[in-house]
């Protein structure tokens, strides 16, 4: 078994117990300035921040468990997915605007277990699973996920043998990651819509495994 750490950023820091109040105080009042600056500038309206913002509100992890379904049921579409993420997001009708940064596709098996992160703040596919957990903001988090992801995925419920190779991936604002998880035995007959409820938003930043059976329905 070996951990192994892609990414350019810098992985070093201590580890801090949770999410620093005074930090994100700071932080939501310089995004206030920023857009009463842009205002100020006409660069954008607040009516349009606000549509931007309901726009990223709406997108949600079903998104990127249909891409996962699709991939488990199509050979074809999955190495096409592998190999130009891109492009083959726009077969499912994700509509993708030039500016979107890059995406990569990686695929966990029994060998190897991809987990993700982003080091210095919260990259992470928004248009595949809607906003960040904040767990995966946290300070906690982003440096234990590189010094410990094993530990990590303990605490999520997910015990790794020691054959298995951990990559840690770190996310960065040009590179985001979307995990493929292992498809779950036994769901050979299953339809693409009832694979999807197998999917967790989770299993996509690869801090836990797919279900193996659909959510009880409550009520």
């Amino acid at each position: 078994m070996s951990e192994h750490h892609d990414g350019p950023q810098s992985h070093s820091g201590p580890a801090h117990s949770g999410m620093d109040d005074a930090r994100l105080d700071y932080y939501a009042r310089l995004t206030q300035a920023l857009e009463d600056l842009l205002v100020a500038k006409g660069v954008c309206t607040r009516r349009e921040v606000q549509q931007e913002m309901d726009r990223m509100d709406a997108r949600t992890p079903a998104g990127g468990a249909r891409v996962v379904a699709r991939a488990w049921s199509d050979a074809g579409f999955k190495a096409r997915l592998l190999a130009d993420p891109m492009t083959a997001l726009k077969e499912l009708g994700f509509s993708l605007p030039d500016t979107t940064p890059r995406l990569a596709v990686v695929e966990n098996t029994h060998r190897v277990h991809h987990l993700v992160v982003c080091t210095l703040c919260s990259c992470y596919p928004r248009m595949l699973l809607g906003r960040p957990p904040d767990w995966y903001k946290s300070l906690a988090y982003r440096s234990r996920a590189v010094t410990d992801p094993r530990g990590v995925m303990r605490e999520f419920g997910l015990e790794l043998s020691e054959g298995v190779e951990v990559r840690v991936l770190d996310s960065t604002a040009d590179l985001r990651y979307l995990v493929l998880p292992h498809r779950p035995a036994g769901t050979q007959g299953m339809t693409e819509a009832q694979l999807a409820k197998l999917v967790t938003r989770d299993s996509m930043i690869g801090v836990t495994e797919p279900l193996h059976s659909e959510p009880a329905r409550a009520g």
